[in-house]
């Protein structure tokens, strides 16, 4: 067991996201984005192929959830290290350990998913990791890195969202807006590419820079396919359902991702006070009579390090 030293680390970027933005701070909708993920955790785990005294490190841990979800089905012989860049949320992490009483089958390290400069060669028998590579700049790196601390034989097991959907979307806002005649512009139009492309990026440009929209999930087979990983398995799922979001206050206090803001936020400083009205009448009819639907986009990737 590696345990924290005693600190109180101020809230980052990710934490702030993790345990507030993402659920617009509402208890009954957090409950719910809990029970969708879990979905894919357990997936995430289904495709690592532990056993009870497997050694796993969850890469971008965050909460925890993957670790102490591994921890619950596979028992008292397992360990996991996991390991985060946030400071903050391995703290987070660990208060969790203790309340589960599961410290002791835990190890916590702060370093980058593209270097895992603290974790030795061939030391984990599994790695996962859910919504981390997404936020990655140097994805091969990261690729690198996870072949070097798995053993022989071990198995990566990653879920990753794909958002190059919504960046492809954004830009053909933009293009729409641009087209636009002097004199007849559609000002709920504009104002629904304000939002967009606050939160994606609306160029082609853009996206090329864009971690979180550069790739797709025939990247993560290549990337896995560069760095040796054999016997790799991919599954896209794509599912397009009601929205679970029926309040205003959720749907513009959420955040889709932890480098967006929200749409609040966006109203407050991008938006005039009559374009937020004109704004809040044209969209928020819909969402409260749970007419949109949601798309989720993730992937699944499983490989196995030679043996």
């Amino acid at each position: 067991m590696t345990e924290l030293p005693p600190s109180s680390a101020p809230s980052d970027l990710w934490s702030e996201w993790l345990l507030h933005r993402r659920f617009a701070d509402n208890p009954s909708y957090a409950d719910q984005v809990r029970l969708v993920v879990q979905g894919y955790i357990d997936r995430v785990l289904d495709h690592a192929h532990l056993s009870p005294d497997s050694r796993i490190l969850d890469v971008g841990a965050g909460e925890g959830t993957v670790g102490f979800r591994a921890l619950e089905r596979f028992g008292r012989g397992l360990h996991v290290t996991m390991t985060d860049i946030s400071q903050a949320m391995l703290e987070f992490a660990q208060g969790e350990a203790k309340e589960k009483n599961v410290l002791h089958q835990c190890s916590f390290v702060q370093t980058s998913a593209d270097a895992l400069s603290e974790i030795p060669d061939a030391s984990q028998d599994a790695l996962t990791t859910r919504s981390v590579l997404a936020y990655v700049k140097d994805k091969r790196s990261a690729f690198r890195a996870f072949h070097r601390v798995l053993k022989p034989g071990g198995r990566i097991s990653l879920a990753e969202p794909i958002f190059q959907d919504e960046a492809f979307d954004t830009v053909i806002l933009k293009n729409r807006v641009d087209a636009q005649v002097d004199g007849a512009h559609d000002r709920g139009l504009d104002l629904l590419h304000r939002w967009k492309a606050s939160q994606f990026p609306d160029t082609p440009e853009k996206i090329a820079q864009s971690p979180i929209a550069n790739f797709s999930e025939r990247d993560l087979i290549r990337l896995a396919v560069g760095e040796g990983f054999t016997d790799i398995h991919m599954e896209l799922h794509v599912d397009v359902m009601p929205s679970i979001i029926k309040s205003w206050d959720v749907f513009i206090g959420a955040s889709p991702h932890p480098w967006a803001p929200s749409l609040k936020t966006i109203m407050e400083e991008q938006f005039t006070q009559e374009e937020a009205e004109h704004f809040e009448a044209m969209v928020r009819p819909s969402i409260e009579a749970g007419h949109p639907v949601s798309i989720d986009r993730m992937a699944y990737l499983s490989a196995q390090k030679p043996a």
